[in-house]
């Protein structure tokens, strides 16, 4: 189990969504540059605010090594918004943390 996810188990579940989400927001941020008071838009298309495909692959590594999972490049490219990735991360990806 990585750090990443060790600190989420941690957490009570109600806070698991918004401290996975602030992760994932994090992650985009500081590969745009942007800084932690600018509002990254969670419901627009990576490529719309600035992603390429090898800046999407290198996030893709970066979430995938923290998390400790695989994360389907389907779902990066298909449904490209950071809300729908962080859908897909507690849907279908980490349901050990999600369950239902």
């Amino acid at each position: 189990m990585t750090p990443t996810l060790t600190r989420l188990h941690g957490i009570p579940r109600s806070e698991r969504y918004e401290a996975l989400e602030e992760l994932v927001v994090g992650e985009f941020k500081a590969t745009l540059l942007m800084t932690p008071d600018e509002e990254l838009p969670l419901d627009e298309s990576f490529f719309d605010i600035g992603f390429t495909s090898l800046l999407i692959a290198d996030i893709k590594q970066k979430l995938e090594t923290l998390l400790g999972c695989t994360i389907s490049a389907n779902v990066l490219f298909n449904s490209p918004t950071v809300e729908r990735l962080v859908e897909h991360l507690t849907d279908e990806v980490l349901t050990d943390l999600f369950p239902r």
